[in-house]
Formats: structure tokens, sequence, C-alpha cells
């Protein structure tokens, strides 16, 4: 008696992914992989302002802070997002309110900001970046440095609609 390679189970799995690939003729998974959203940071809140004003820069500047926003699942760039920016600097402490600013997210999805040299606080250099403006779900980042004679520091944000 011939032995057959297709199980009931088999035969069933073969025609859901048959009839899963639709017109198009591609075999998909049933659940695609998209781009994680950022998860917040420890002490990413640390001297958190609400509600920074929106500035063209922080302080004297020469120090950048550029970073893309996408959206969590397709990472669509996210135009006209608020983020928050404040940091322990030259100019200031990272709690004085001159120490905060924020801007807005281009047509791209991506930010950039000047604002004075970052120094180390507590023996690390590093910023504070915040997005929470309702939209999606806030994250608060506080990315450090690997040395305090970097000019710029770059974080990324891939947000989760609230």
């Amino acid at each position: 008696m011939p032995t057959s390679f297709f199980t009931r189970r088999a035969f069933v799995a073969a025609g859901c992914a048959i009839a899963g690939a639709g017109a198009s003729g591609l075999i998909v998974p049933a659940r695609a992989a998209g781009l994680d959203p950022t998860r917040t940071m420890r002490g990413g809140a640390n001297n958190y302002l609400p509600d920074a004003p929106i500035v063209d820069r922080i302080g004297g500047g020469g120090f950048w802070m550029p970073a893309p926003v996408r959206r969590a699942g397709d990472g669509a760039p996210l135009s006209g997002q608020r983020i928050q920016i404040w940091a322990h600097t030259t100019e200031g402490h990272e709690r004085d309110p001159h120490s905060h600013g924020a801007t807005l997210t281009d047509e791209n999805g991506q930010f950039r900001l000047e604002m004075p040299q970052i120094v180390p606080a507590f023996g690390q250099p590093h910023g504070h970046l915040a997005y929470d403006s309702g939209d999606f779900e806030t994250v608060f980042l506080r990315p450090v440095m690997p040395s305090a004679n970097d000019t710029s520091l770059e974080a990324h944000f891939v947000l989760q609609p609230a």
C-alpha cells in the first residue's frame, strides 16, 4: 500500500497558503515583521519640562542633535512631530529652562536642532529627547555619547500610535 506524502494537515496548510497568495501570486507570511516602536530609556525623563518652546536653536549652538522620526510597523516618516531636547551643556544644567527647546520634524520625518556643547553630568555626556505630543505613545530617550569631544548625538524615534 503506497504511503501518502500529504496528510490532511499539510493539505489544509497548503490550501491556506495558496488562498493567502491572492491575486498577486505571492505567498506571504500570515504576519509580516514590522518596525518595532522605540522604548523609553531609563533616566530619559529626568529634568523634563512639559511644553518647552519650539526654538530655532538652544543657546549659542555648536552641537547638533539630528534624528529620524518614523511610525512603528511600516516605518513611514512622520512630519510635523514635536521633539523636545535638553541636556547639561557648556551654557547650563539640564534642569535649567534655557537648556530646553523643542523642534518639529520636516516633511521627511527628520529634525535637527543646534544647541551648546554637551558636557558630562554624573560622569557621562548625554542628551535627553522626548516625544510627547499625544498622537503617539510618549517616548523619552537618554542617549550617551562615546566621548565628550563629540559634536553631535543622534537618536531614533519609532513611534507607536496612541
